[in-house]
């Protein structure tokens, strides 16, 4: 229970810090929808997401009343598609189009889970539905689509890898007319969790439970704020502020999870206390950095300010609540975070750094846009370069780009809301066909021998 010095704290935090809840998503387990027909799951899949996530956004609006603390986004995610489309090869947009429907019907923002798990191989009803990723994006509005490349205890497989770098630059093709968008909804991860309430790459694990409410909170100005007071103070005093001001943002969070889980009769999930930025003033992970003291994110000294803010974060948290999950860290999406957009337009902070951080961070390479004309094999080792980091390091990483139509270094690409604006930054002039296209499955690394 927050006492009487906490709710003063939070609303303080919302009033002066952008403090808010970041998203609450219901993931729902759609399994008991499949049949062999296209049009039957289809159907079943819209009305068990109508009737489970029917008072999803008047319940987050109440909340929203009640306790002062913005609800930014109500999301829904499902269980990976791919397990549901495999009687149907061939007619899994049937069912994408079902899902943006229920989506729009319920009112939430997305829905997550067009999705496919390919870490160690790819069936074929996995390789078709893979291949339906462009077309399904192109004519749906709400959903969004993950794909699971490589994990520390099977390798990556690297033939979905290829074929990932394919599936983005075709994405970028049929939704040309918007700037290529379509690839804002696509993330291709390497160790993917199941928990995750964040877009593009939440889905309904098959461990969890039927209906789970998981809740993602957001404090990049608040910890910024705390920053502020600290001027010459030592890197470990940093740290404790900041592990302290994660705990306030993470016991806030759990307070809404449980109220609503209670309200939409759903079990309570996690509380994901990732620091996710926005394109607005006051809400960056960048500047947090550069309060900390770097001239400029993406400057010599990034990495390890990053590394010492992602581990007090998630210090805080786990004092905070037993049910912190999903990805709980720092994310640094370009597009999405303003000190990171000004960055990359005046060449502080290039792909090659932005590899360098995620090795330290949550995610990855996310939400950046690249020149239309760059190779699908060049997206693909992106890909792997990110993937071989999760699975050394077993952590989840996972690579967003766009590869947007008819533009080039230089130009920007505006996306709107929370996505934001994107400078185009430049790619490695240098390929990587033979390597990518061996194909085959890159063993796992020795320490996933753990049994």
């Amino acid at each position: 229970m927050l006492n009487r010095k906490e709710i003063l704290e939070t609303i303080d935090m919302v009033e002066k810090e952008h403090f808010d809840v970041r998203t609450i998503t219901m993931g729902i387990s759609l399994l008991p929808c499949i049949r062999e027909s296209a049009d039957i799951t289809a159907q079943l899949c819209y009305d068990r997401i109508c009737k489970k996530a029917e008072n999803i956004v008047k319940v987050a609006q109440d909340l929203e009343a009640e306790y002062g603390i913005p609800i930014i986004n109500k999301r829904v995610s499902i269980t990976p598609a791919s397990l549901l489309t495999s009687s149907f090869c061939g007619k899994e947009v049937v069912l994408a189009k079902a899902l943006d429907r229920a989506a729009k019907t319920v009112g939430v923002d997305f829905l997550g889970g067009y999705s496919a798990l390919v870490q160690k191989g790819m069936t074929s009803f996995e390789e078709s539905f893979i291949k339906s990723i462009p077309e399904a994006l192109a004519v749906t509005d709400r959903m969004c689509s993950s794909v699971n490349v490589g994990s520390s205890k099977a390798g990556i497989n690297m033939d979905a890898v290829r074929l990932m770098g394919e599936i983005i630059k075709q994405t970028a093709e049929r939704t040309k007319d918007r700037d290529g968008f379509g690839c804002a909804k696509l993330v291709v991860f390497c160790n993917a969790v199941e928990d995750n309430p964040f877009m593009a790459g939440a889905f309904h694990g098959i461990s969890e439970g039927e209906t789970v409410i998981n809740v993602g909170v957001s404090g990049p100005g608040v910890v910024h704020h705390a920053l502020k007071s600290l001027e010459g103070a030592s890197i470990d005093q940093v740290a404790e502020t900041i592990k302290k001001t994660a705990f306030k943002i993470t016991r806030a969070g759990q307070l809404i999870a449980k109220e609503a889980s209670k309200r939409l009769n759903a079990q309570f999930g996690i509380v994901d206390l990732s620091l996710a930025p926005t394109p607005v003033m006051g809400d960056s992970v960048a500047h947090i950095l550069e309060e900390i003291g770097l001239d400029s994110v993406g400057g010599h000294g990034t990495t390890a300010a990053l590394a010492m803010l992602n581990d007090a974060v998630k210090k805080g948290g786990v004092m905070a609540s037993s049910n912190v999950g999903g990805l709980s860290g720092a994310f640094i999406p370009v597009s999405e975070d303003i000190g990171m957009i000004r960055a990359a337009e005046k060449g502080a902070i290039t792909l090659s750094k932005l590899e360098a951080m995620t090795c330290v961070c949550s995610v990855g390479i996310d939400m950046v846009a690249v020149p239309g004309d760059t190779p699908a094999t060049t997206i693909a080792g992106m890909i792997a370069d990110e993937s071989a980091i999760g699975m050394i390091n077993n952590k989840t990483t996972a690579v967003r780009v766009i590869p947007v139509p008819n533009k080039k270094v230089g130009d920007s690409v505006e996306f709107g809301g929370l996505l934001g604006t994107a400078p185009i930054m430049a790619v490695n002039p240098y390929g990587c066909d033979k390597f990518i296209n061996r194909g085959g499955r890159m063993p796992a690394p020795i320490h996933s021998n753990k049994n």
